[in-house]
């Protein structure tokens, strides 16, 4: 924390902290809505904490986030998740991408939107990890320090085309973890060969080719969607195999969406450390198209990320990290089956369900 804080604030800091999460879970978006929920909730809050000094102004609490040094918040949200993950049977899916928060520019101080590249855990339904980049292209230098901040020993680490890149499968194989990478223009020549390659193999109904085939269909309100995919371990002919840290297979899914008539078909090929297992594959191409609706999509929605037009020094990065903090802890809240809105509206009018909440991750 910046020094130039007073005694008292650094003192109560928690109690600030505290206050800001709760806030934040509740709907509560600016400094002004923060130091009103903080007054209608005193009496609440007084069970918990010390408030020697009461609530915070507005100006109290901007300061204290916009010189929070991000390091420090990071290391203690990832003490705090390391946490609440939990084994689940099979590997844990780790889904890796990018979101621009698209209101935090600052013309005036010509400071770019922030970037924040997160690691979501499919199967815990957590954000694990975030890191902050001043813009999309500079996500390849954020994953390497993103992946030294997890444990992804056993995991499965899913990432798309921007990341596709020798360094960062070499960093999660080290890491004890496998990969999924999507592939596109970065990698053209890996991609046209991949693709051709499985293209061929499809004409030919796979005659003599090593595959495995998986299929889902999905029905619902006019939509028909249907996803078929097919992994292959036979490498010998991709010269550009040996250049990728234990890759041992490569995958195409084709998916084809009708909605009203209308019939749209997408095909995406990926290369693989894992083993030629469609239904594995799948399921970790499914979970990272996951992540837009389970994380960016949510965020943008639920959160109004995109709304928000806090800029100010370190404060968007903190904030982003708040809002992680109150998605992580209303997912884990299972008693309620309203949306994440609804449920955040829930948490500021009934103090009982807020503190739910609060302590269902203990």
């Amino acid at each position: 924390m910046d020094q130039e804080l007073s005694p008292c604030i650094v003192e109560h800091f928690s109690d600030i902290i505290t206050i800001t999460i709760c806030d934040v879970i509740c709907n509560a978006d600016t400094w002004e809505d923060i130091e009103e929920f903080g007054k209608a909730k005193e009496g609440r809050f007084r069970k918990y904490l010390q408030l020697a000094n009461g609530i915070s102004s507005p100006d109290t609490i901007r300061r204290v986030f916009i010189r929070l040094k991000p390091e420090q918040l990071q290391s203690s949200f990832l003490s705090w998740v390391q946490a609440l993950r939990h084994t689940e049977a099979g590997a844990e899916l780790i889904a890796i991408d990018g979101k621009t928060a698209r209101r935090s520019f600052d013309s005036v101080g010509d400071k770019p939107a922030i970037h924040m590249v997160s690691a979501w855990a499919n199967k815990n339904r957590l954000v694990l990890a975030q890191v902050k980049v001043q813009q999309k292209s500079n996500e390849i230098e954020a994953i390497p320090q993103l992946l030294d901040l997890m444990e992804i020993e056993g995991c499965i680490v899913t990432i798309d085309a921007m990341g596709t890149q020798k360094k960062i499968a070499q960093r999660i194989r080290e890491g004890k973890a496998d990969y999924v990478l999507a592939l596109k223009a970065n990698q053209s020549a890996l991609l046209e060969n991949v693709k051709l390659y499985l293209d061929d193999a499809l004409a030919r109904n796979f005659r003599d080719v090593p595959c495995d085939s998986h299929a889902t269909v999905e029905k619902d309100h006019g939509r028909f969607e249907k996803r078929e995919y097919w992994v292959s371990c036979e490498l010998s002919w991709l010269l550009e195999a040996k250049a990728w840290k234990d890759m041992q297979s490569i995958g195409m899914v084709r998916a084809t969406r009708q909605i009203k008539g209308e019939s749209r078909t997408e095909t995406r090929c990926c290369i693989s450390s894992l083993p030629a297992d469609a239904k594995g594959f799948a399921e970790a191409v499914r979970a990272h198209w996951g992540v837009e609706n389970s994380l960016h999509w949510v965020l943008d929605i639920a959160f109004r990320e995109d709304e928000s037009r806090i800029r100010k020094d370190n404060f968007p990065e903190n904030f982003a990290v708040l809002r992680h903090i109150a998605l992580n802890l209303i997912r884990q809240e299972k008693s309620s089956k309203r949306s994440i809105k609804g449920r955040r509206l829930k948490a500021g009018w009934d103090n009982s369900y807020l503190e739910r909440v609060l302590f269902s991750a203990e």
